[in-house]
């Protein structure tokens, strides 16, 4: 009964492993189509924004995550420049808000997924077909005293 129990515990893991490589790939599919990004000091936030309905089923289980063509889902990355010139992922403290044109205020509940030495910051939100959502993000590297702030604005087509 132990080795079906190790064997159990060893395809848990590797189901979740898979689906946070599906996850990660979705991210990056998604961040190559349409990602933004923004440099502030030795910090690079790269941002995107796009409805839950492109995310597979499982993925969306996974996490949590509606699939609806009028919920848009938020994926913001931090990366520090190191020494050498490369990037890594850093650890933030991120709060955001959205508004639309009627200056309807929403807040936004980033949670944190740290996978295989990615880091990444979801929240969702719904939309309805034409709406402009202005995002306002307040973003504090760990270990940093200081605080940036990112805004831009997204307009959702679903219909």
């Amino acid at each position: 009964m132990k080795s079906v129990q190790k064997l159990s515990g060893l395809s848990k893991g590797i189901t979740i492993s898979l689906l946070a490589a599906a996850l990660l790939s979705l991210f990056i599919s998604f961040a190559a189509q349409a990602e933004q990004s923004k440099v502030f000091g030795n910090y690079t936030v790269h941002y995107s924004v796009f409805t839950t309905d492109n995310l597979t089923p499982s993925v969306a289980k996974q996490y949590n995550i509606p699939r609806s063509k009028k919920r848009a889902l938020l994926n913001v990355s931090v990366l520090k420049k190191t020494a050498d010139g490369s990037s890594k992922p850093a650890k933030a403290i991120i709060r955001g808000t959205t508004t639309n044109l009627n200056q309807q205020l929403r807040e936004l509940e980033l949670r944190e997924i740290s996978e295989k030495g990615a880091i990444y910051y979801i929240a969702e939100t719904p939309v309805d077909h034409a709406e402009i959502l202005k995002y306002k993000l307040e973003i504090t590297p760990q270990g940093e005293k200081i605080t940036y702030t990112l805004s831009f604005q997204e307009q959702f087509y679903i219909d």
